[in-house]
Formats: structure tokens, C-alpha cells, sequence
């Protein structure tokens, strides 16, 4: 195989160039993220009950769910929450690698088989289910300096003219809206004005039900029609209701006079007419927000925040740029007094963590370059290992691609590790070739009679490389997910640095390598560095022939540096990755049970003068 490639370098560096081409295609379209996908992902029901309490939601809502998405697919754990305020939520877990599309449409048929079972309110407020993720990518906040604006119209504003925008961007999985919620029609009843006028809650809830519809007015004119017939008319109704006045003038009961039941036979008496209770009679209608359980705020000012999750596999650096770009140019229409803030933006420490790697990759491919060039004391037998490395390491995002792998500090870290590897089959190859031209072969006899000897070692060691780090794929649950990517990305920098070995690297000794002229000359550098070298490897040599004369010593050190390693190992703590500092901190408070919301915004604001103080 070697020689084939050593009669046509031309073929062999075709085969270079088109896996660098590939692996810089690769790189520009793989995923960037900090860690591989390893969370499990989640899927949400959530729908409402509205003046049920948790008990009856999680009685009447929750058990019939869960009966019902008991048992779904690769799902591994469930989780609800019944709030006070009628809200139900129902968390999927599933494991990891699962396909959502296909779990998604396994939770909605799953649901559909429960709805009937579920109070008709619940029916009527629907029932969603959605993807959920938990990679945070940005947390923003709508705010006004001078607090022109409500919570609610903060809200709303986002709600209307963000949320949407914001969500049809490429790889933005959810957009929430925390704060005061949307707009709704509130209508607060006076009991005692009920009691005097007889009603009861369900009477004025059948009102509005009953009164505020869309109903298809149909058509005058339409065929058949007499031939006479000239024009066709489209019947426009008053549909849904939109203000607080119309809400007002609903008609919750009417009274007929006491003569209407004999107005056929005779005249109602003079004055008397029907009694109408409108709902502005017994209640107060305003438009406000749908919710009260919630609320938001800045440094003490109102506020709406703005939570965009990622796709799992989405690449966060683009879909972050992306959604900054959307948002300075939504900006742009903002009502006068209006700001927007970002409050946390993880990307920024992804796009550092990442070009930190980068740096350390590229660091350590110069000092692997540097280290070859002095021991081989050659440029020409440098440039061989010089090639090795960018074709092998931007060859890996090829394989990165193929198995669905994302650009992250695991990838990374493997590259980097994979540096001092690759180069070991092209410093032999050099060294082997060198020595057969020092004897007086050609530099292609001298290629070619190198990879004789040298094919088989190279096969062996890339299969001994590749046993080494594939069981590592093999792990499961969490550990293996992280892993794998490291483990596999070694393993395929191997293979690829073995195709090297055996095409490009002996055509590479066969065109540079050349027959020294005389006697070789070695400047005043590279002779002060063989002396220093020399003294340091006879110093080597000395004390290896000491400790081979001492045996028992020896074996005593070297089990006492294996127990101290293993005590000092034992009391270590442990951890999964590493703690970094990524430039922000969340405060978690908790009142009792029970505590009303005035006790949670004095809280609030007391946390944010401490913040604001420190």
C-alpha cells in the first residue's frame, strides 16, 4: 500500500486535501456547546384548572394523566405540581438520547386518551404539551427607568411583539415570559349585590359564557334566490366581546313584566317594563392581568423577564447571535421609555471556554512542532509531522460529524490530546527513512523500504490506541454520555493518523528528505543543545543503572509512592465537572407554606437592597 502511494504523491495529497476541505466544512457546521448532551430531556402537560385548589387539581386533573402518560416510551421519571391557583404541570423525563419528535407525539396520544376524564373546565383552558429544555441560553428583562409602564403592559409587550419573533428563530426551543402574565377581562363580583338580586357565581359565569360567543351570521341573498335577486349579502355578528364596556352590558338576568304572559288578550299597563341585571350591576369589570401568583422585577423597578431556552444540538453561539440580532432590531421599535437588558448570557462563557481550547490547541501543536525540530535538527524531516497534525486533527470533525457529535471542551480536550499522538507514526517514519538515506538509498527505495518495516507496527499500535479508549464508549448513564465523544474522537484521530501513516507520510519522506551533502553541519544552537542534552541523558543513564543495582530500594519507593497516591486519592472530593466561576449567582428564598405575596415582594425587595449595597 505504501509503495503505491510513494509512486503517486500526487494521490496522496489529493486524499489530504479533501479530508482538511471536509473537516473544515464539518467545523463550520457542527454544533458549539459547553458539554455534550448529557441531561435527560423533558417533555411538559401543563393546563389549568381556574379556581381549583391544589388538592382537587391533583385529585381531578393530575391522576388522570398520569395515569394515562404512565409508562410511555424510554420515559424514566414523571413529576407534577398542583398550585393553589389552579395551575397543574407535569414533567416527562426521559433517557438520554431519546428522540423527542417520536416521545412528543407518544405524550399526545397518551393525553388525548385522558381528556375526557378531566373536569370540562380543564377541557375548555386545553391541555399542552410541549418540549421542554433546560439549556438556558439567555435571560433577559423589558424595564423602564422612570416605571412609565405596568407589569402587565411589560408583559403583554413581550408577549405580542417578542415572543413569537423569538421562538421562529433556528435552534430556540422555548420562550418564556415571566412576570405579570397576559391581558384578561377580570370581573369581581360583590356578593352581597348577588344575594340581593338572587344570583348566584355560576348564574353570572353562564352569562358570560352564554353571551360572549362568535356566531356565524350566515348569508342574505345566497342561492337558491328568485331570479329578481340582484345582490348577495354576508351577515357580520358581533362575535367575542373586547371591552370593558361590553362586558359590562352582559345581561346576567331579566325579569318579563307580570302582563306579558296575557299581552295577547290584553294591554300591559302603562310604565311597566322588563327588569335587567347587567353584570355591571353586581361586579367590577376591569382589563388586567389573567394572573397574581406571579411577578417580576430589575433593581426595583417593574419589569417582564425573558427566558430563551436552546434545542438539544442546537449550536448556542449562532442561535445566541441570532436572537441578540432579532432583538436590536426589535429594539429599534420600542415605545419611547421602553429598555431591554440582558441579565445573563450563556453563550459568552461558551464562546470563551471554547476559544480558550482553541488557543491551548493551537499552543500545542507549535510546541509539538518546536520539540520535533530539535531533536530531528532537519526543517525538511519537520515538515513531514508538521502536515500530520492539521490533516489528522481537522479530519476529526469529519468523524465529529458522522457520529453526530458536537463541538464542546470534551471534543476539544480529546484533540488536543490526540496532538501528541498522531505525530509518534510520522517522527518513526522520518527517523526509519532518514536512516536507510544515511546508508545510501534513494529517498524513495529508502520510503519504501521504511514502511516495509514499519506498516505492520503502525496497524498495531493504532488497533491498540483504538481497544484502549473504545470500552470508554461503552459506559452508561450519564458518565458514558460524557465520555463517549472523548473517548471516540481519540480513537478516530488514530485511524485517521494511521491512513496518514500509511499515504501521505512515506510520499511526504520520498519528496522532501534528501542525502546530506558531507558532513552534516549543526549550528552553534542546536551543538549547544546536544551538549546539554547529552550530559542530561548520561545523568538518565547513571541513575537508572544505580536503581538497577538497588532493586529492593526501589520496589519499597515505588510502593510508597503507590500508597501515598491512593491515600491522597482517597481523601480528595469528589465531583462530576469541575465548579467554574461562569460570572453569575442565584439566590433561592423560601417563605412558609402559606405566605401571601405582600411577605414575598418585602423579601424580594430586601434581597435586592443587599444586592444593590454590595
Amino acid at each position: 500500500m505504501s509503495r503505491f502511494f510513494v509512486a503517486r504523491p500526487i494521490l496522496a495529497n489529493v486524499i489530504a486535501i479533501i479530508t482538511v476541505v471536509l473537516g473544515l466544512v464539518c467545523l463550520l457546521t457542527l454544533p458549539v456547546a459547553q458539554y455534550p448532551q448529557i441531561v435527560p430531556p423533558t417533555i411538559q402537560v401543563t393546563t389549568s384548572y381556574p379556581g381549583a385548589s391544589a388538592e382537587v387539581v391533583a385529585t381531578t386533573v393530575g391522576i388522570p394523566l398520569e395515569q394515562a402518560v404512565n409508562g410511555v416510551e424510554n420515559s424514566i421519571a414523571l413529576q407534577s405540581t398542583s398550585g393553589s391557583d389552579g395551575s397543574y404541570t407535569l414533567t416527562l423525563t426521559f433517557s438520554v438520547g431519546t428522540h423527542l419528535n417520536t416521545a412528543i407525539a407518544l405524550v399526545q396520544n397518551a393525553v388525548n386518551s385522558a381528556i375526557a376524564q378531566v373536569p370540562q373546565e380543564v377541557q375548555t383552558q386545553g391541555i399542552n404539551v410541549q418540549k421542554v429544555s433546560t439549556n438556558v441560553l439567555l435571560i433577559g428583562s423589558l424595564y423602564s427607568d422612570d416605571d412609565r409602564f405596568d407589569e402587565t403592559f411589560l408583559s403583554n409587550y413581550a408577549i405580542i411583539h417578542l415572543q413569537s419573533p423569538l421562538a421562529r428563530l433556528p435552534g430556540v426551543g422555548q420562550v418564556q415570559i415571566l412576570g405579570a402574565g397576559p391581558y384578561s377581562m377580570r370581573v369581581w363580583l360583590d356578593p352581597p349585590k348577588l344575594q340581593s338580586y338572587g344570583l348566584t357565581v355560576l348564574d353570572v359565569q353562564n352569562a358570560i359564557q352564554n353571551q360572549n360567543i362568535q356566531v356565524a351570521g350566515g348569508q342574505l341573498g345566497a342561492a337558491p334566490v328568485p331570479s329578481e335577486q340582484i345582490f348577495q349579502f354576508t351577515v357580520s355578528t358581533l362575535g367575542r366581546l373586547s371591552d370593558v364596556t361590553q362586558f359590562e352590558n352582559i345581561i346576567v338576568k331579566s325579569r318579563s313584566p307580570a302582563s306579558q304572559a296575557s299581552q295577547l288578550k290584553a294591554t300591559p299597563p302603562q310604565g311597566e317594563t322588563a327588569a335587567i341585571v347587567r353584570l355591571k350591576d353586581v361586579a367590577r369589570v376591569e382589563l388586567s392581568q389573567q394572573t397574581f401568583a406571579t411577578f417580576s422585577g430589575l433593581s426595583g423597578r417593574k419589569a417582564a423577564q425573558i427566558n430563551v431556552f436552546t434545542l438539544p444540538g442546537a449550536n448556542a453561539l449562532t442561535v445566541a447571535d441570532e436572537v441578540r440580532r432579532a432583538m436590536a432590531q426589535m429594539r429599534e421599535k420600542f415605545p419611547p421609555g421602553l429598555q431591554y437588558a440582558a441579565l445573563l448570557d450563556t453563550s459568552a462563557f461558551i464562546s470563551d471556554s471554547i476559544h480558550g481550547v482553541y488557543l491551548a490547541l493551537i499552543e500545542a501543536g507549535v510546541l509539538v512542532l518546536i520539540v520535533i525540530l530539535l531533536f530531528l535538527q532537519n526543517v525538511r524531516a519537520m515538515l513531514v509531522p508538521a502536515t500530520t497534525v492539521p490533516v489528522t486533527i481537522i479530519g476529526a470533525f469529519v468523524a465529529m460529524a458522522v457520529l453526530g457529535f458536537t463541538v464542546n471542551l470534551m471534543t476539544l480536550f480529546a484533540l488536543i490530546l490526540a496532538i501528541g499522538i498522531v505525530v509518534d507514526d510520522a517522527i518513526i517514519i522520518v527517523e526509519n527513512t532518514s536512516r536507510y538515506i544515511e546508508q545510501g538509498l534513494a529517498p524513495r527505495e529508502a520510503a519504501i523500504k521504511a514502511m516495509d518495516e514499519l506498516t505492520g507496527p503502525i496497524l498495531g499500535v493504532t488497533l491498540v490506541l483504538t481497544a484502549v479508549f473504545l470500552p470508554a464508549s461503552f459506559l452508561p448513564g450519564i458518565t458514558g454520555q460524557m465520555f463517549r465523544q472523548f473517548a471516540l474522537v481519540i480513537a478516530a484521530t488514530a485511524l485517521i493518523s494511521a491512513l496518514n501513516a500509511l499515504t501521505l507520510n512515506p510520499a511526504q519522506c520520498a519528496l522532501y528528505l534528501r542525502p546530506a551533502a558531507g558532513e552534516r553541519q549543526v549550528n552553534r544552537f542546536y551543538r549547544g543543545f546536544n551538549g546539554v542534552y547529552t550530559a542530561i541523558e548520561q545523568r538518565y543513564v547513571g541513575a537508572v543503572r544505580w536503581m538497577t543495582q538497588h532493586p529492593r530500594v526501589m520496589l519499597g519507593l515505588f510502593l510508597a509512592i503507590v500508597g501515598l497516591s491512593v491515600a491522597t486519592f482517597v481523601q480528595r472530593p469528589t465531583a462530576f465537572l469541575p465548579v467554574e466561576d461562569q460570572g453569575y449567582c442565584i439566590v433561592v428564598a423560601r417563605l412558609p407554606p402559606g405566605a401571601a405575596q405582600p411577605r414575598v415582594r418585602e423579601l424580594a425587595a430586601q434581597i435586592d437592597a443587599v444586592l444593590g449595597a454590595t
